[in-house]
């Protein structure tokens, strides 16, 4: 989306009285391309509920930056030490260690100024507080950061399917499903509303995973922007070394169809929200 791209460069301008490397280094970042799919998940899901354009607009920028910053610190050597992403260098490389640490204190910094700044036009001071909290609460310690521990705890060792779920329903299923959480409560959805739709991101995180893990065996390193086999060679746990190639397929098929099963709860057109969830396993990167 044009928009989300407009609105990324607008955060982050290329002249700023702090230092130069740093803001380069962040927007090498922030604009290295990718799905956008939290952006994306944002806008659809506050648009059933006509959400005010302009507070997604923050929301979205947001969720992107705390993404982008968790990028940049899985790439790192003490992490995943990956030296491609997006097919270009990831940022330790292509600037240095201490600046990528640095780029993503900032990134996540940034993401809580934007949502924090200025008043929702189209909700509630209360609603505007929880959306800072739904974001706070998937990117910590019980969410994405908690999920990344479990993760390396998880490699050179045997874990139980439970087990290789839980890591990624913290490790990439919660920042999704607070993309659509906070796009609901931009649109002042209710209770039963956000319980549905709590499940279809559940179920899309999951598969989203679990496609990433096909796409590790099955994908080609030019596709995929980053280097194919990356996780096998890692020895880290993943849903084909645990189910076989077609047990993983089925088992993203059988989440997808969860997903949109979710979504008949919703009295709303919700017909691109399903083509996200079947896009999730029909990509090839």
């Amino acid at each position: 989306m044009p928009r989300i791209e407009e609105n990324l460069n607008a955060l982050t301008p290329a002249s700023h009285h702090t230092d130069e490397k740093l803001v380069a280094a962040c927007r090498y970042s922030l604009l290295n391309g990718g799905k956008r799919l939290r952006p994306i998940l944002v806008y659809l899901t506050g648009e059933l509920f006509n959400a005010d354009n302009a507070d997604l607009d923050l929301i979205a920028c947001a969720i992107e930056c705390v993404h982008s910053y968790s990028l940049v610190h899985d790439d790192l050597p003490a992490m995943d030490d990956d030296e491609l992403r997006r097919g270009r260098p990831t940022c330790h490389i292509a600037y240095d260690e201490a600046t990528a640490i640095l780029v993503g204190d900032a990134l996540q910094c940034l993401a809580f100024e934007t949502i924090t700044e200025s008043q929702f036009n189209g909700t509630t001071v209360n609603n505007q507080l929880k959306i800072v909290n739904t974001l706070a609460n998937a990117s910590g310690l019980l969410g994405m950061c908690g999920g990344q521990a479990l993760d390396i705890a998880a490699t050179d060792s045997v874990i139980t399917l439970t087990q290789l779920e839980q890591v990624h329903k913290l490790k990439t299923g919660a920042l999704l499903k607070s993309a659509i959480k906070m796009g609901a409560l931009a649109g002042n959805a209710n209770e039963l509303e956000i319980a549905a739709l709590a499940r279809y991101a559940e179920a899309i995180g999951l598969a989203f995973q679990v496609q990433d893990d096909i796409l590790d065996v099955e994908g080609d390193t030019h596709t995929l922007g980053k280097p194919q086999g990356s996780d096998i060679e890692a020895n880290k746990a993943t849903y084909p070394a645990l189910l076989g190639i077609e047990g993983a397929k089925d088992k993203a098929r059988n989440l997808v169809n969860q997903a949109i099963n979710a979504l008949s709860e919703i009295d709303a057109d919700t017909g691109r929200l399903k083509a996200i969830a079947e896009y999730i396993i029909a990509r090839d990167h």
